[in-house]
């Protein structure tokens, strides 16, 4: 299975601070040199950690090829089409959010979708949209003509925090999954069924399938067990542990879990 590493959280730090260090680009030899296979970063619009001199730098330096989380707002793909990526991943966006909180509705956009993928295929950049896990966002993003879809893992790793970490008993517990252990327990299997059903339509129509959003050491195994998924994307959970054992090692980590 190919791992992507998101950098994002190296920008987060760096603007805890608003100063010039940690720079993300310093990453890019340390994600090469520890075997990983993509760079995945996210020009937010309100660039809330990477900026499009960052974004520049990385894609036209890096060896390894650049994913580009984006939304579909015009400004920000004008500078996708400048800076050139090996793939640009549609993601929805909200300014108040923390993280992405969901996957891009597919149906609701369809048309300003359309309009730029066809912008994005003749600058020859793969296009990849960021979806829940539904058989209806397959289909729809099938009909778009993408490469790739990314099956956003975000219910299915907190429900997993919530049933085997102690997420439930800090200040970060999710409202909505307050709930019995049994109770969490139906709903992890359903929604791992779920990621496999969706990955599995998708290789059925032709599309490579991704997968990402709170992915972890401890709960990645199930994911990495789904043979349609070729790719994982994960950051926030390298990023913290590389504190401590430092990034190529962090990555190395995850690499034993992942092939």
């Amino acid at each position: 299975m190919l791992l992507g590493v998101n950098i994002d959280h190296i920008a987060v730090l760096r603007e805890a601070r608003k100063i010039n260090d940690p720079d993300p680009l310093d990453a890019l030899f340390f994600v090469k040199r520890s075997g990983a296979d993509q760079i995945t970063i996210h020009l937010r619009e309100d660039r809330r950690h990477m900026n499009d001199e960052d974004a520049q730098k990385i894609i036209s330096q890096s060896q390894l090829p650049v994913n580009l989380e984006c939304s579909m707002n015009a400004e920000i793909l004008e500078k996708v089409l400048a800076f050139l990526p090996h793939r640009a991943t549609l993601v929805p966006e909200k300014r108040e959010e923390v993280t992405t909180e969901g996957g891009l509705d597919v149906l609701a956009h369809f048309d300003a979708l359309n309009q730029a993928i066809k912008r994005l295929h003749q600058a020859q950049i793969e296009v990849s949209l960021f979806i829940d896990p539904s058989v209806e966002m397959i289909e729809a993003a099938h009909r778009l003509g993408v490469e790739w879809v990314e099956l956003h893992t975000g219910l299915y790793a907190n429900i997993y925090a919530m049933l085997y970490a102690n997420l439930a008993r800090t200040p970060h517990s999710i409202a909505t999954l307050q709930l019995d252990r049994k109770t969490l327990h139906v709903k992890l299997e359903a929604s791992l069924r779920e990621l496999e059903n969706a990955a599995n339509v998708a290789r059925r129509l032709g599309m490579k399938v991704a997968a990402g959003h709170g992915l972890n050491y401890q709960n990645v195994k199930p994911i990495v067990a789904m043979a349609a998924i070729e790719e994982l994307n994960i950051g926030q959970s390298i990023i913290a542990r590389s504190v401590f054992v430092g990034l190529e090692c962090a990555i190395k980590e995850m690499l034993g879990l992942v092939r």
